[in-house]
């Protein structure tokens, strides 16, 4: 597939790759509900950090933009970055530049990646650039990598959990109970209430275990109706006890990490915060970066406009004035990633290290109660036993 305005334009482009034209069809446009999803590979970030290191190694060595486009349109594995690569080398031969080109795409080039294109146009360093968003785009790989880390553990160990729980109240422990209460005599309130757990469980099991995935939809259905709501979600969330801290380290290394790449390569300050606020995913503090964004517009210095929001911690608001004091704001900016990338790895591990034992100590007892009220009444009967 190859996206062409006219049979003559994918004549031109499959020659330009060396190619025959035999056959060709139009592909119409799916409608419905469906319409939206893509049957193909997805662009991962690891595919971007490849094209960027082509672009980067064929720049440095002199090859020509439009010959560096063309190879790597004819070498990717990757049929829908061919498709796109098709597009921008076409579009660039026309005569647009490459930041325009890649914006017509910008479900895969976001403006952060424009940005620093286009930043590398204007200055005629189009390697630095490249260089920036490989270093960017490792970052945001490897930050992905730990994200994924705190919260598939937990979910798949808590999954196992509940569905152990409810097989062994629903199946296992109604047919222990059911000898317990032929025993003439007294059943004790331990006994009696894991034998009405297990009557819900038997009654309701199809509820427990769907709650988990209705609570789910129903929090992203509140969070899509009302903004309100989602701010609402998203402060509550920063106030959590553990993962509070955790989302807000996140967030701030993923917004120093953009922001110091976007203005090593020459963005200026405004547009630097508008881009790498998109990067920010939790309301509450994209809020605070709306202040901060409106503080330097009107003169402020940008550690006082952090300083103000009461959204980032007195650390960050002290390296920056170091920065701008020293002028030397990118680096630290780099520093500031750095530091929160780390914290935030070692925050993950104790996570992760704590959920562990947490929901093992919960099955534990759990299975102890179980135990405890099935053998306990049974040990008694034996003592009214006349041997």
């Amino acid at each position: 597939m190859i996206a062409a305005a006219n049979e003559v334009d994918l004549h031109n482009q499959l020659l330009s790759a060396g190619l025959e034209l035999v056959q060709c069809a139009p592909l119409e446009k799916k409608k419905g509900i469906f319409s939206g999803l893509s049957l193909g590979k997805k662009v991962k970030i690891r595919d971007l950090i490849q094209l960027f290191l082509h672009m980067e190694q064929m720049q440095g060595a002199g090859v020509p933009l439009l010959d560096a486009l063309g190879d790597i349109r004819d070498s990717t594995e990757h049929d829908q970055l061919r498709d796109i690569m098709s597009d921008i080398h076409r579009d660039v031969s026309e005569g647009s530049s490459l930041s325009e080109a890649m914006a017509q795409h910008s479900k895969i080039f976001t403006n952060m990646y424009i940005s620093l294109i286009s930043s590398g146009e204007e200055t005629g360093d189009l390697t630095a650039s490249y260089r920036q968003l490989i270093k960017y785009l490792k970052w945001v790989d490897m930050m992905q990598v730990k994200v994924r880390k705190a919260t598939r553990y937990p979910i798949i160990v808590t999954v196992v959990i509940v569905i152990t729980v409810v097989i062994m109240m629903a199946v296992v422990v109604p047919q222990i109970v059911g000898f317990i209460k032929n025993l003439d005599q007294d059943i004790p309130w331990y006994t009696s209430a894991l034998m009405s757990t297990s009557d819900f469980f038997v009654a309701y099991w199809w509820g427990i275990l769907a709650a988990p995935v209705v609570f789910f939809l129903l929090y992203k259905g509140l969070r899509t109706l009302s903004g309100e709501i989602a701010y609402r979600f998203d402060l509550w969330a920063l106030n959590l006890p553990v993962m509070g801290p955790l989302i807000r380290k996140i967030n701030i290394a993923r917004f120093a990490q953009t922001f110091g790449a976007l203005f090593a390569s020459g963005v200026d300050v405004l547009h630097g915060l508008e881009a790498a606020q998109r990067t920010v995913n939790n309301l509450a503090l994209i809020d605070a970066l709306d202040g901060v964004r409106e503080q330097v517009n009107a003169g402020s210095p940008l550690s006082e406009a952090f300083n103000s929001s009461g959204e980032f911690p007195s650390m960050v608001v002290r390296m920056l004035k170091v920065g701008e004091e020293s002028g030397n704001l990118t680096t630290v900016l780099d520093q500031i990633a750095e530091f929160y990338t780390n914290d935030v790895d070692e925050a993950i591990e104790g996570l992760v290290a704590m959920i562990e034992p947490f929901l093992t100590g919960v099955l534990g007892g759990i299975i102890l109660w179980i135990a405890v009220a099935v053998f306990g009444p049974i040990y008694s009967s034996f003592e009214n036993i006349d041997f």
